[in-house]
């Protein structure tokens, strides 16, 4: 092989690197959508796995997640389907804490976020407590349904409003599972997505919103879900202000990667809510899910290669300095 071919061949094979399809097939930045469960919430649920931050850290590395936030799980100690504790708001603090300190331990690559039902009499002073915490306040997760939230009642909704506004107050972002309880029935649709963007969203302008699941509770072919996040699309189409600091993660949601319906279906709400906005996220490491599997069915949602690109490099401003203050 005379020099000049062997410089051609290295050239080409350089370049054909740089340029592969595994290059372009990169991890996320971060999985935007993480749980650990505590010894109360084991207690809680025996079936869960213990997973703790080692082990998360673990999977995050098989698939090549440099960096992951876990949302504390606090909010279940008050979930009206579970009998009731006389403790609750000791059970509540010690979750938040457990959590903390789990994520203390790779602070390099873990953050937390403090969990709490936004109706409970409590909700405000555990805020306080978390915004005061500099392992917790970088930001907080609601769960409108695990805390059975009606938005059309009125105590229900100002006790929202006013949870929003304390995390304004103390630039913690927010991320929640805005879809209202399945089981009691709670309304949801356009209406409620109304009432969150109109009535809600606009007590914390300052602070980033991460809505999970794309709007739903895990399913795309959840007839309410679909309408709220039709709703959403819509006032991004119109340029709505209020939706400035909006986002959407893709978490837990059933069916990607092996429903080509469903992953389509998914791609065309990407796509009208832009990638931008939406954020990678796996969700727990339960049933046979982890970051890996949540990856690679991902993978296959038929997007493009930049659109991808861009969702995976996706770091909301919460990450991008281990909180947004």
């Amino acid at each position: 092989m005379t020099p000049r071919l062997r410089f051609c061949l290295a050239f080409f094979l350089t370049t054909a690197c740089a340029h592969s399809p595994r290059e372009v097939e990169r991890a996320p930045v971060a999985d935007l959508h993480q749980h650990l469960f505590g010894p109360g919430t084991l207690e809680l649920s025996p079936s869960l796995p213990r997973v703790v931050a080692r082990d998360l850290i673990r999977l995050l590395d098989s698939a090549g997640i440099r960096r992951a936030l876990v949302l504390s799980v606090a909010y279940q100690f008050s979930n009206p389907n579970r009998p009731p504790f006389a403790d609750e708001y000791a059970r509540v603090k010690a979750e938040n804490d457990w959590t903390a300190a789990q994520a203390s331990e790779f602070p390099d690559r873990l953050s937390a976020f403090c969990g709490v039902n936004p109706v409970r009499d409590y909700a405000l002073e555990e805020i306080a407590r978390c915004a005061a915490d500099p392992r917790l306040r970088s930001g907080l997760k609601l769960h409108i349904g695990n805390s059975d939230v009606n938005f059309e009642d009125s105590v229900h909704l100002e006790r929202v409003r006013a949870v929003f506004r304390a995390a304004n107050a103390n630039r913690m972002a927010i991320v929640l599972h805005l879809r209202p309880s399945v089981t009691r029935q709670r309304p949801y649709g356009e209406r409620i997505a109304r009432i969150f963007l109109t009535e809600v969203i606009g007590e914390a302008p300052d602070v980033p919103i991460q809505i999970a699941h794309m709007g739903g509770a895990g399913l795309l072919n959840d007839p309410p879900a679909d309408e709220a996040l039709e709703f959403f699309v819509r006032a991004i189409a119109e340029n709505d202000a209020r939706m400035r600091n909006v986002y959407f993660d893709v978490s837990g949601i059933s069916g990607v990667g092996s429903s080509p319906e469903i992953s389509a279906r998914l791609a065309t709400r990407i796509r009208q809510l832009g990638p931008r906005r939406v954020v990678f996220g796996s969700d727990a490491a339960v049933r046979g899910n982890s970051p890996m599997f949540s990856l690679t069915a991902f993978r296959k949602v038929p997007l493009s290669k930049s659109e991808l690109t861009i969702i995976v490099e996706n770091v909301p401003p919460y990450l991008r300095g281990g909180n947004i203050r």
